[in-house]
């Protein structure tokens, strides 16, 4: 599409814990459009997730981009550069992420929704916790959606009113194979929509264009892939919230 003027502000959203940084991308000038939330991936609030807000905003779309650790640092948080494969740079995560209880991610949510990696399970509670308000959701390379525990993503769906689209990374999908399976039982049973999908090739991080290299030098991201995607994810929002 041809590139659409955008305005982009560093804005706070007042929450039960406190305050949240956060990046507000709408399309220039006077209007009403339909809203979302991106939830970053582990990486938090960064130049390419607000990239990914204006590429929807270009869409039509207001777009909301909270920092996921606000409540341990403004953003990013996460050093520029970090790797997974940093003990160090992995260890700062952790600690970022602690305070991300099930409870504190439900206190947050305020619209719908899609998500990478961590964001991907944000994204579901955010459905769950205001389901009046969340029409579609989507969840990429989601981390943990389906867990033995109580407070697992999955449960949560009886809750949810939004249509879903869930891509799943093929080496995720190798090391949980059964994931799929119950998610696509969960929303089976409630009677919701879902598409499910899983990328072939594709590592967990592809749709994401920095993300560093794997062990071993290859490339995560998968530019195709991610278009493939980002094509589900704007069909979704277009069919469903605009």
């Amino acid at each position: 599409m041809s590139e659409q003027p955008v305005a982009v502000a560093d804005v706070e959203v007042k929450t039960p814990a406190g305050t949240c940084d956060a990046t507000l991308v709408h399309p220039h000038g006077q209007g009403h459009w339909p809203g979302a939330i991106l939830f970053a991936d582990a990486f938090g609030l960064r130049p390419t997730m607000r990239a990914m807000a204006k590429r929807l905003a270009q869409e039509g779309y207001t777009v909301l981009v909270p920092n996921p650790y606000y409540r341990s640092a403004k953003a990013p948080g996460v050093p520029p550069g970090a790797n997974f494969s940093n003990p160090a740079d992995r260890q700062k995560i952790t600690e970022l992420r602690a305070p991300l209880t099930a409870d504190a991610v439900a206190q947050d949510a305020k619209l719908g929704v899609f998500g990478y990696c961590m964001g991907g399970a944000m994204s579901v509670r955010a459905a769950a916790a205001v389901p009046d308000r969340v029409g579609a959701g989507a969840s990429f390379h989601g981390g943990a959606l389906v867990t033995d525990k109580p407070d697992s993503p999955h449960l949560l769906v009886p809750k949810i009113k939004a249509q879903y689209y869930f891509g799943v990374a093929a080496n995720d999908d190798a090391g949980e194979p059964e994931a799929k399976t119950k998610l696509r039982e969960a929303f089976d049973r409630a009677g919701a929509i879902a598409k499910i999908e899983v990328y072939e090739g594709c590592l967990h991080g592809w749709c994401v264009e920095d993300m560093p290299l794997a062990p071993g030098g290859k490339p995560i991201y998968n530019e195709a892939q991610a278009e493939r995607a980002w094509h589900e994810l704007v069909t979704l929002f277009k069919r469903v919230v605009a």
